[in-house]
């Protein structure tokens, strides 16, 4: 005797409408039906369901995650010349606290200096040609006709522009690196659809119409890679002060030579372990920023790359930066328009077109904020005991 399939009981959909609050007490029904869990607290919000496609399926409410403020960091950039406050969304205790010691410091140093380097975003197909002398020439085809493949690609965007090609050749294959501006949008969707355009006109057109995947992986979508670090991936940014040292004294408790001699520790352990990140904590504060402002939380994963240099001046003051080669945010489209996001987006003043940079050299001044602390804190003796009186949600009795 054959046991029968259990009967698949599926999520309720509505094909129709199914972004509703009627459909969303629906799925919490089935919740509470299959799992005996009554989603009280997921269940409310203030948003309107009617605002969420394009952005969740099958939608049952919300995670809320707590909000706090930090600030005023004044910045001296190019896209932004004032003092900011900052929401940083996040359940980790002493986080914003210690960001905003560090906004403090810098603030009264005389501010952050912010510089965007370099803007791209990438699609990198493969090519799979007969051999190697083919793949070769395939590049130097997709050379001579780069007019061609980028009307091809900017057919598909208002938006996007192909600013050049990459290659790489491995045996008989051909990597193409395509490199694009996207404007206000992080862009990953948009230059997926132009690149696919760009290799169909490509295999069209060649003389041996050769195969192709769209994505060969050098791309690295939501992965570190050693290629980002060298060539971009969304914003390169650098956040940069010069941090007195009677200063560093008064408010952190350590002196600027401490600093720099401890930093030499940390930039060999960083390199002894392969780090992509020889600073604190880039993923913290870039976490804590992109849930509050509706940026797509996995690109963290390569935004918190990060190099940081530093110089013990002869005045006693201490140079700080830290690049930031693989900042991918958004202004416009995905989750950027919510209503909690935007509101967020909107205290930063980076709502909507044109805004893009400005918000770039923000997160990379609440980047440094965070590298100036935490390593301050770890000298002074303040990091664990910080933890025990900030970071530690006990249980009550």
């Amino acid at each position: 005797m054959t046991e029968q399939p259990a009967t698949r009981r599926s999520v309720p959909r509505d094909r129709e409408n199914d972004h509703t609050e009627a459909m969303a007490a629906a799925r919490r029904d089935f919740v509470r039906d299959v799992a005996g869990v009554a989603f009280e607290h997921v269940g409310s919000y203030s948003l309107d369901p009617a605002t969420l496609p394009g952005n969740i399926e099958n939608f049952v409410g919300v995670a809320q995650v707590p909000i706090g403020l930090a600030g005023p960091l004044r910045i001296d950039g190019e896209h932004v010349q004032d003092e900011v406050y900052v929401p940083l969304a996040t359940t980790e205790g002493t986080l914003v606290a210690s960001y905003n010691r560090g906004m403090r410091v810098l603030t009264e140093a005389g501010g952050v200096r912010t510089t965007v380097v370099d803007d791209r975003m990438q699609r990198a197909p493969v090519f799979v040609c007969a051999d190697a002398r083919e793949s070769r020439d395939l590049g130097a085809w997709v050379q001579e006709h780069l007019p061609e493949v980028a009307l091809a690609a900017q057919a598909t965007t208002s938006v996007g522009r192909l600013l050049d090609i990459e290659q790489y050749a491995v045996g008989p294959l051909r990597y193409l690196r395509l490199n694009y501006s996207t404007g206000d949008a992080a862009g990953q969707n948009m230059v997926g659809r132009a690149t696919l355009a760009a290799c169909e006109w490509i295999r069209a057109h060649h003389p041996a119409h050769p195969r192709f995947v769209l994505s060969g992986a050098i791309d690295t979508d939501k992965k570190h890679s050693q290629i980002n670090m060298l060539h971009t991936r969304g914003k390169r940014v650098v956040a940069e002060a010069t941090l007195p040292g009677p200063l560093l004294e008064r408010h952190l408790g350590v002196s600027a030579a401490r600093l720099f001699r401890t930093r030499q520790y940390s930039q060999t352990g960083g390199f002894m372990v392969g780090s992509a990140n020889n600073g604190a904590h880039a993923a913290n504060g870039l976490a804590a920023l992109f849930v509050a402002t509706g940026q797509d939380v996995a690109n963290v994963a390569e935004a918190h790359a990060g190099i940081v240099y530093s110089q013990l001046l002869d005045s006693g003051d201490y140079y700080w930066s830290i690049t930031l080669p693989a900042l991918i945010v958004a202004t416009v489209g995905g989750g950027t328009g919510l209503a909690t996001q935007h509101e967020c987006l909107r205290l930063l003043g980076c709502s909507g077109p044109g805004t893009v940079l400005r918000f770039a050299e923000i997160c990379a001044a609440v980047v440094l904020a965070g590298e100036v602390s935490l390593s301050a804190a770890v000298l002074a003796g303040d990091w664990v005991s910080s933890h025990e009186r900030y970071g530690r949600n006990r249980l009550p009795s």
